[in-house]
């Protein structure tokens, strides 16, 4: 079963370049060291930190010399950290990055961010393609704006996993849907491959243009290539305000169903070599294909789970080992339902709502517990997914009459700030949703976790 955990977007909180610190731990080596949060690192053992990575490389050992800045007066100290063995430096700061983030150099046909909404706030449409954040958080990233001594830096230091999109290997193909940098990411990748770096890859398949023929070219480029432990392919989505896709999988069973046929040899030959499945349909491809999703083991572990890969696999294993492992706490949840007459709203995305009905049935084969699945109005086109929900269609969509209703909203529609992505605040969705009566939870969107908030809300 896959851990489950949030994946923010978007922070909307300012950055500002520098090791800024955020928290020290007392007691700790820095706090001995004098150093309170607010204040810079802007050396440490005699080298400018660009990231945390510099940071961690350079800090590693017992000793560490720091030159901190103060801003309320500008001195700068130099200070000496001393350690025991395991114990931790007690230092936070602010962001990973010290430098600034790494903006995106292309121009990908199928970029979602050049389909947002005219009024979406500017922390959206940042285009990130910076490869320590692929590191460090799992973003994946296309390589074609890192230099020779960046690949270096990821080889020296052991930056690995690397999560790369690669999307096509035919170079015309690349450059018509990446742009005029495309070769360099192929350059860089297999420089990271030679040199160690296993690398979980993706495709973002569009249909017309790298699917058919060449992404059979690009499932042999990869087949040859064992530093890719796992690729990803997903299928285009589209809003109503694309100017260039109308149209995708999700229009086209037949289409969805030969791109699952194409990949079975793959899959097949991957687990008689290597015992693993490697090449991974994201969960769209089954659902718009109209196939039942393939059993756990052939997600190898799920990878590349926050991709969409096996999200749907993993919540029905775990609504089964729910029902076992905890039946007193699904009774609890249904005679709780039952003796206070109340009824439960599962909050989900479109593409969900079936796999949500599952869990609706083992909580309360009565009715009482029902998906409520949210369409996606505002973005339009083909988004039906959770993480996407946003709040003008969620309280458009919900009764005006909620009492004697539990809703339970899904954590992965707020971002870190808890804003939705059309900038509304958690807090007042949940007031908003209160005076009409309901009784409002909000967790992450697995069955164990919305069990714990439907309990909760009984209590």
């Amino acid at each position: 079963m896959a851990e489950q955990k949030r994946a923010d977007y978007a922070s909307t909180r300012p950055q500002a370049t520098g090791a800024w610190v955020a928290a020290v731990e007392e007691g700790s080596p820095a706090w001995g060291a004098g150093i309170e949060p607010g204040m810079r690192v802007v050396s440490v053992n005699g080298i400018e930190p660009r990231d945390i990575i510099d940071w961690r490389w350079e800090a590693d050992g017992g000793v560490c010399e720091l030159e901190v800045l103060d801003p309320r007066d500008g001195t700068v100290t130099p200070c000496e950290l001393w350690r025991e063995p395991g114990q931790d430096w007690g230092v936070d700061f602010t962001d990973v990055l010290f430098d600034g983030i790494r903006t995106c150099v292309n121009a990908c046909q199928f970029c979602f961010m050049a389909m947002l909404p005219p009024e979406a706030r500017s922390t959206l449409t940042l285009r990130d393609d910076d490869y320590r954040l692929s590191f460090l958080q799992g973003n994946f990233v296309t390589l074609t704006n890192v230099t020779d001594e960046e690949a270096e830096r990821i080889v020296t230091c052991g930056l690995s996993p690397m999560n790369v999109s690669i999307h096509a290997i035919t170079p015309q193909v690349r450059r018509n849907l990446i742009g005029r940098r495309a070769d360099r990411g192929i350059e860089v990748l297999e420089r990271l491959l030679a040199g160690g770096v296993e690398v979980h890859a993706q495709i973002v398949l569009c249909p017309g243009i790298n699917d058919g023929a060449e992404l059979e070219a690009t499932l042999d480029w990869v087949e040859a290539r064992p530093g890719i432990t796992s690729l990803a392919v997903v299928p285009l989505g589209y809003t109503k305000h694309s100017r260039r896709f109308h149209s995708s999988y999700s229009d086209d069973v037949d289409a969805s169903r030969a791109v699952v046929r194409l990949l079975e040899p793959y899959q097949r030959r991957a687990r008689e070599t290597l015992g693993i499945t490697r090449f991974q349909l994201s969960d769209e491809f089954y659902v718009d294909a109209r196939l039942p999703v393939p059993p756990a083991e052939t997600y190898d572990g799920y990878p590349q789970f926050y991709d969409g890969i096996g999200m749907l696999r993993s919540f029905l294993d775990e609504v089964g080992l729910v029902a076992q492992g905890r039946s007193g706490d699904v009774s609890s949840v249904r005679e709780g339902l039952a003796e206070k007459d109340l009824c439960a709203l599962l909050v989900c995305g479109e593409a969900a709502e079936e796999t949500f009905d599952v869990l609706c049935r083992a909580l309360s084969p009565e009715g009482r517990v029902r998906p409520c699945a949210i369409r996606n109005d505002y973005f339009g086109g083909d988004v039906n997914v959770t993480g996407l929900i946003v709040s003008e269609d969620l309280l458009a969509q919900l009764p005006s009459d909620l009492r004697g209703t539990l809703v339970v909203l899904p954590e992965v529609m707020f971002n870190f700030d808890r804003l939705t992505l059309d900038g509304d605040e958690q807090g007042r969705i949940v007031d908003e949703l209160s005076s009409r009566g309901a009784a409002v939870g909000v967790c992450v969107p697995s069955p164990g976790d919305i069990l714990d908030c439907l309990l909760g809300l009984l209590a």
